[in-house]
């Protein structure tokens, strides 16, 4: 105990020496914090009660703050303000104590926490987010809350390299409300963030305006385009791919970019080269190579470019299938000539095929010559038979019936006695 008692009244004479205070003085904790609105977000501002004493140490403030559903930031100042960008968030907790650091030793003296509360005005817009692609295009999107105003309209425009720029072309959804933003031929400086203002409009209240703000630097927003001049060749069956990075708005330098190599059905490969090299090259399959790039190193970029215009190796694949296709009618035009050959010697000699070439059986010529000789008696006789109950005399006006004649010398069943017009003209009929 009494070696305790002079240690400390060796620090505390020690302290006082080199005047400074006892740093175990109590430390008031800052207060009195407010808020003043800046273009960007909100200016954070508090009084830190150190006393003139306390002056001679060192004098940091700590300073924890939280957005409605993010990850705490905590940041240790100099200064007794700080700025917080809202974005498009509806307001912040945040929580701030001094810390004080003798200038002789390495002991720190804190005092307590002190909280407070942000409100800020209502948000009514989420999931902002935009992409720069082909190095000229710009477009933005975002969705509507659902406690916004109905009569509300949504207007954007963005500041970079001290020029203001108002959008171009709005994209609508089925209520007419702007959600998205289209821009063409415009120009960045990578080195110069871009500042989104989003501007919400009462149409019923004119004085009801909120603005919300966003900054981002442009590579952050940049979408590639495809890797181009995508090459293949073949060295030892292996596949060799060459490309070019494509243009960009910040900086081209080799070490900037990342690529992604894709095979056919293999998964991407990650490459950091212009080039890549394909330990295996089968004659026998046909490959189809893309690649696509990204920016991680410079800086870190969440979007990949899309995929290259596919690049075919099938040169050699057509050889195989064109030797395949050969190979199969050689094997297999003999086996078919010889099974047409052997169809039709047994067709032959087995005469499968003679009913159906047997042709029709026409009219003997016995009964040709019978039916010409009765058409030349009819023509003699100048009778022609239009029924079997009629026959017409050719130089008498009025027809013989059957009744007319003798059935003893006429069978109308069997037959039909002809006699000559010189012979019948002076007989009567009974």
């Amino acid at each position: 105990m009494l070696l305790l008692s002079l240690t400390w009244y060796e620090i505390i004479s020690v302290s006082l020496a080199n005047g400074e205070p006892p740093i175990t003085a109590s430390i008031m904790a800052p207060s009195d914090l407010h808020i003043v609105k800046h273009d960007f977000g909100v200016i954070l501002s508090w009084n830190s009660n150190i006393t003139e004493e306390i002056k001679t140490y060192d004098v940091t403030y700590v300073l924890i703050y939280k957005f409605d559903t993010a990850k705490e930031i905590t940041e240790k100042l100099q200064k007794k303000e700080k700025m917080i960008r809202l974005g498009l968030h509806s307001g912040f907790h945040a929580k701030v104590k001094t810390q004080l650091l003798s200038k002789e030793s390495e002991d720190i003296k804190e005092s307590n926490w002190t909280e407070f509360t942000y409100k800020a005005p209502p948000v009514y817009i989420q999931n902002f987010s935009c992409v720069i692609y082909n190095v000229s295009n710009l477009n933005c999107t975002w969705d509507i809350k659902t406690e916004a105003p109905e009569d509300a309209q949504y207007f954007l425009s963005y500041r970079h390299s001290r020029e203001e720029f108002q959008c171009q072309l709005y994209l609508t959804n089925a209520k007419n409300k702007n959600t998205g933003c289209h821009m063409k031929e415009v120009y960045f400086n990578h080195t110069n963030n871009i500042r989104f203002n989003i501007t919400v409009k009462e149409l019923s209240n004119s004085s009801e305006n909120h603005s919300y703000y966003k900054k981002i630097m442009p590579q952050r927003l940049e979408k590639l385009n495809p890797p181009i001049n995508v090459s293949i060749s073949l060295e030892n069956r292996r596949i060799k791919i060459n490309w070019k990075p494509p243009p960009t708005i910040g900086s081209a330098k080799k070490k900037c970019f990342t690529y992604q190599v894709k095979i056919t059905d293999l998964e991407p490969v990650d490459v950091s080269e212009e080039e890549y090299v394909h330990p295996i090259h089968d004659p026998t399959k046909q490959y189809v190579i893309q690649v696509r790039a990204k920016k991680t190193t410079c800086i870190s970029n969440k979007f990949w470019s899309e995929w290259s215009e596919p690049v075919f190796i099938n040169d050699e694949y057509k050889d195989y299938k064109m030797n395949t296709w050969k190979l199969l009618i050689l094997i297999l035009f003999p086996s078919m000539i010889f099974t047409a050959g052997l169809l039709i010697f047994l067709c032959r000699r087995y005469k499968c095929i003679d009913p159906i070439l047997t042709p029709i059986p026409h009219p003997s010529d016995r009964i040709r010559i019978w039916l010409a000789s009765d058409a030349a008696l009819c023509q003699e006789y100048g009778l022609v038979l239009q029924t079997s109950n009629m026959l017409f005399i050719s130089d008498l006006s009025t027809p013989v019936t059957e009744p007319s004649f003798n059935t003893s010398e006429v069978n109308m069943h069997s037959e039909i006695m002809l006699v000559p017009l010189e012979k019948n003209k002076h007989k009567g009929i009974n």
